[in-house]
């Protein structure tokens, strides 16, 4: 039991400032390591997300997922690792895009999303 805490507190410390890292923590399991998923049921996040950071409804969704809402890390850490996923999946954007910020995930976090897969289905079919 003190070797788990041990652990956790070890994990937590790492991952503070590390965007990478808390991608692999909380978001590489699903979408793996390169960011390729298992589309159709887990997006391929290279091909994906210049579609959905181009409008708020895109972006909410992006922060409102379970696995970004529910992510043990503040909201700070996690635009960090949005802005850093888009950095590192889709380098043709040149850091070209709306960078998200503490703020903006902090609003959109606030709203719990009931039905990811229609919400994503409902934004890829307008």
């Amino acid at each position: 039991m003190v070797a788990g805490a041990l652990l956790a507190a070890v994990l937590c410390a790492a991952s503070h400032g590390n965007p990478r890292f808390d991608y692999l923590l909380h978001c590489g399991g699903c979408h793996l390591e390169d960011g390729r998923g298992d589309p159709p049921e887990v997006p391929d996040l290279r091909v994906d997300l210049p579609y959905m950071i181009g409008f708020e409804e895109g972006r909410a969704y992006l922060v409102q997922v379970p696995g970004s809402a529910q992510a043990p890390i503040s909201d700070g850490a996690l635009a960090d690792v949005l802005n850093w996923i888009i950095d590192t999946y889709n380098p043709e954007l040149g850091g070209e895009f709306e960078r998200f910020t503490a703020e903006e995930v902090a609003e959109h976090r606030a709203i719990r999303l009931l039905d990811p897969k229609r919400a994503r289905a409902a934004l890829w079919n307008d």
